[in-house]
């Protein structure tokens, strides 16, 4: 394993974080990122994060499930952080096939393996990492339990605007224009064109300036919108798993009630047909409840902790 750079100032994670160069099935370069657990280890959590995101930002995150006897992993996915682009315009977010991020899962369940850490495994989502991870345990993924952060199972879009938007993607995508930036988006991270009033990630002023100061001290962390090809990709997959069975596997979802991002009308539906499954509303949180204000922080880590403490 070669070491990766990993930014542990800018991370905030617990002591003995690392990130090494790993090669997916594939050939894709991707950074992955490990923290220890404190103490003697109860198992293993794998990590998935969200579209743009990149190790460092789940820095306190690890500091807490590592400090309850958790060890953390998880992933630059193929497209953002310092994992390897797929466009010469690194600033544009760009992927061919969601098929493509289970050879980033291949590769981190190949790190865990490699070095050494015990089960039983389970397993935190973000946003897209949660269509990644529904995908992943759909092909047998073998997991103890799984906790899904807002997961991307839809996008919010208008009724009327959704038949347009899926249209344009396919037939941009087809036609050769997929790597043209997705309209309504920049090339700009998020964080940084966007003010904090109104932003649709958090209501925490604190974790927004945070999450900031990662792109403007390390702007190789930045990346902007996605491209017509990733749009297209991503409705393909969502349109495809919101006809498969939910998987055996015990379940939390939790979402804020000011969700404006991903389609929470998405999440209702699969949450109706996932027996056993349960699901937690923060109130008037956004996008991104690990990095929302302390109490929902703090009521999202006590919940991910007990499932994994209940989970046979």
């Amino acid at each position: 394993m070669e070491a990766a750079p990993f930014y542990a100032e800018a991370a905030r994670g617990p002591d003995g974080g690392q990130a090494v160069w790993w090669t997916a099935p594939d050939g894709a370069k991707l950074r992955l990122g490990h923290w220890p657990a404190a103490g003697r280890a109860r198992g293993t959590v794998l990590l998935f994060p969200g579209r743009s995101e990149y190790l460092e930002k789940y820095g306190p995150t690890a500091a807490v499930i590592c400090a309850a006897g958790w060890h953390i992993v998880t992933v630059d996915w193929r497209g953002q952080g310092l994992s390897g682009r797929g466009l010469p315009d690194r600033m544009l977010g760009h992927i061919e096939d969601f098929a493509d991020y289970q050879h980033d899962v291949a590769a981190l369940l190949a790190f865990v393996a490699a070095l050494g850490l015990p089960e039983p495994l389970n397993l935190i989502s973000h946003s897209m990492g949660g269509c990644i991870a529904l995908r992943s345990l759909l092909a047998g993924l073998d997991i103890q339990s799984a906790v899904f952060s807002a997961p991307m199972w839809g996008i919010r879009l208008f009724p009327t605007v959704t038949p347009m938007a899926v249209n344009l993607a396919a037939v941009m995508h087809r036609s050769g224009q997929g790597h043209r930036l997705t309209p309504t988006t920049t090339r700009a991270s998020y964080v940084l064109h966007a003010g904090f009033r109104g932003n649709m990630l958090t209501r925490d002023h604190e974790m927004w300036g945070w999450m900031r100061q990662h792109l403007i001290r390390h702007p190789d962390l930045a990346l902007g919108g996605p491209s017509l090809t990733w749009l297209h990709a991503a409705f393909t997959e969502m349109r495809a798993l919101d006809g498969l069975a939910s998987p055996a596997c015990p379940v939390l979802t939790v979402v804020g009630s000011a969700e404006r991002i991903i389609c929470t009308r998405a999440i209702r539906r699969r949450m109706a047909r996932w027996p056993g499954a349960r699901q937690e509303i923060y109130a008037n949180a956004e996008h991104e409840v690990m990095m929302e204000v302390p109490r929902h922080r703090d009521r999202f880590y006590q919940s991910c902790l007990a499932m994994f403490d209940r989970a046979p």
